[in-house]
């Protein structure tokens, strides 16, 4: 699976909306960490959660 997320991106969980928006803040291997809004810093497995691109 190729990652289509830069550091600075702003995304958010399909499956967890009410996390808010995240912005990427590292991207390791398939562990991607996020800062959503609602819920803080998240370290994102890209094989088990799918987030999505916002386009600005």
């Amino acid at each position: 699976m190729i990652l289509d997320f830069e550091p600075g991106d702003k995304v958010y969980n399909p499956s967890n909306k009410e996390w808010g928006i995240g912005q990427v803040q590292s991207i390791i291997k398939e562990k991607i960490t996020v800062n959503f809004q609602n819920v803080g810093k998240k370290v994102i497995n890209s094989n088990n959660i799918e987030l999505k691109k916002i386009d600005e």
